[in-house]
C-alpha cells in the first residue's frame, strides 16, 4: 500500500482550521442553545401553561434533537395542564409512571410519535412540589 505524504504547510494549515473550529459543546448548530419556550414545548406538542414563571428553555442536536424547558407554575394547575395537553398521560402515582429521581414528586415518559403537530418521539415530564403553591416542571421532548 502506497502512502502519500503531504507538505508540512498543508498539514499545519489543516491544523489551524481544526483548531479554530468550535468544540461540540460550543457548536451553535448542536447546542445546547437557548430557544423560545414556545418552540421548545411545541416540539413536544405542548404550550407553556398559564401562570408560568422563570421559564428557561434550550435545544441541542447532533443526529437527534432534544428540547428542554424548566419552569415554575401554580401547583394546583399542574395536572389540569398535563391532562389537557397529554390526555393519555398516566395519572400521578398510577400505572405507567416511572420511578422518579430523588426529589421529584411525579414523572412520566410518553410516546408522542405520530401525534399531529408534534415533532418529538417522546416527552419526559418531571414535577417537583416546591411548596404548597408552586411546582417546578422539567419538560423534555426528543427524537431517538
Amino acid at each position: 500500500m502506497a502512502c502519500a505524504l503531504l507538505p508540512a504547510g498543508a498539514v499545519a494549515g489543516g491544523l489551524v482550521v481544526l483548531a479554530g473550529m468550535p468544540s461540540a459543546e460550543e457548536d451553535p448548530a448542536r447546542g445546547p442553545v437557548p430557544v423560545s419556550c414556545a418552540e421548545a414545548l411545541a416540539f413536544g406538542g405542548a404550550e407553556l401553561p398559564d401562570g408560568t414563571e422563570g421559564a428557561k428553555c434550550r435545544m441541542q442536536s447532533a443526529m437527534d434533537a432534544l428540547y428542554e424547558a424548566d419552569f415554575r407554575m401554580p401547583r394546583e394547575d399542574v395536572w389540569a395542564w398535563v391532562a389537557a395537553t397529554y390526555p393519555e398521560a398516566p395519572e400521578p402515582g398510577g400505572p405507567g409512571t416511572l420511578a422518579c429521581a430523588q426529589g421529584v414528586d411525579h414523572c412520566f415518559q410518553l410516546d408522542v410519535s405520530g401525534r399531529p403537530g408534534t415533532d418529538a418521539y417522546y416527552v419526559d415530564l418531571a414535577v417537583t412540589y416546591v411548596n404548597a403553591e408552586t411546582a417546578r416542571v422539567r419538560f423534555s421532548a426528543f427524537t431517538t
